[in-house]
């Protein structure tokens, strides 16, 4: 549970301090640029998807990131990258050339297994305790693929625009986000309908459960976001301080802190209670991905090569073009 009173107090005022005098330092991955970010479950490995068709894999040790392995087999752009959650050397990625790729990172020169798509994935998200990973693409149908078997179990056409998916608190249900602004949620694994629930007045873009899935924020294109009791899916808060959709959130490691980021140039950090502002990361050019470390408050993002709202950041995002930057240090 979220504490009150005095506690909370101390809390924000510590992450304030320690947020506000924290710097952000790039590092080299890609050729091209990186659409996704994720941290494997120990936190000691970072991992980055991107246009150059590659994964690369980097190891984080006093706060600098070390490249250790390239992912090479897709055969176009890597658009999303989830690690196992609980074993640290497995990750999945899934690529514009629909297939949905199973790397072991103690060898990376192969694949484990290369399973092809129904169509082009965009979302991405493995059940907690690692036996299935869902598939949302971009014709609406929902897939699910047995980690150990590699093979589709099941799959589910939907007649409304799926966005962001992910399953709740128990994995006995699964939520999709929707065009039409509301969250749905299903019986897992039947996905038959349980429960609408309005939560924008646009498209209902993302969807993110803190770790210990108390909590589940959504962003949509109304520059909303909304934060819920995963429990009661009761309402918590709502604020807005983005301009544009909000395309991608991410939990700290307490479930205390929620970043966000859209087309803006900055990545807003929220406290998640009241959705108090914490910090704000300014960006050279806006970013896909926004990712906390599993147990510090160090926050890794990945940035579009150049920013449309600006020449002057554009020129400066193309010296960074394919980086991994991690604000909190």
């Amino acid at each position: 549970m979220v504490a009150a009173g005095k506690d909370t107090a101390s809390y924000i005022e510590k992450v304030k301090k320690d947020l506000g005098r924290s710097r952000t330092k790039d590092f080299s991955a890609h050729n091209s640029k990186a659409h996704c970010v994720a941290w494997n479950c120990t936190g000691k490995y970072i991992a980055s998807g991107s246009l150059d068709k590659t994964a690369i894999v980097q190891s984080f040790k006093d706060e600098r990131l070390s490249r250790e392995f390239s992912l090479k087999g897709h055969e176009d752009a890597v658009d999303q990258i989830a690690w196992h959650p609980s074993d640290p050397n497995m990750l999945s990625t899934v690529s514009t050339d629909k297939t949905l790729r199973l790397w072991d990172i103690r060898t990376p020169q192969k694949t484990v297994a290369c399973i092809t798509t129904k169509g082009e994935v965009i979302n991405m998200t493995w059940k907690s305790d690692g036996s299935t990973i869902a598939l949302g693409n971009k014709d609406d149908l929902v897939c699910f693929v047995d980690y150990k078997t590699h093979k589709i179990i099941s799959d589910k056409q939907f007649d409304f625009e799926v966005n962001e998916i992910g399953w709740n608190n128990t994995d006995q249900h699964f939520y999709l986000t929707s065009g039409n602004g509301s969250i749905h949620i299903t019986e897992y694994p039947s996905l038959e309908p349980l429960l609408q629930i309005p939560a924008h007045t646009a498209h209902c873009i993302c969807l993110k459960f803190s770790p210990d899935k108390q909590h589940f924020a959504t962003g949509g294109a109304d520059a909303l976001i909304n934060i819920w009791d995963a429990s009661e899916l009761s309402y918590l808060t709502s604020y807005s301080r983005l301009e544009w959709p909000v395309r991608t959130l991410s939990f700290n490691h307490d479930g205390r802190l929620l970043a966000a980021g859209s087309e803006d140039l900055v990545i807003d950090i929220a406290f998640v209670e009241t959705g108090e502002k914490i910090a704000t990361v300014s960006c050279n050019a806006f970013p896909f991905c926004v990712a906390w470390h599993p147990s510090q408050n160090l926050l890794a993002y990945v940035t579009d090569d150049k920013s449309k709202h600006n020449e002057k950041h554009s020129r400066d995002s193309d010296k960074t073009t394919g980086c991994v930057k991690l604000f909190g240090l």
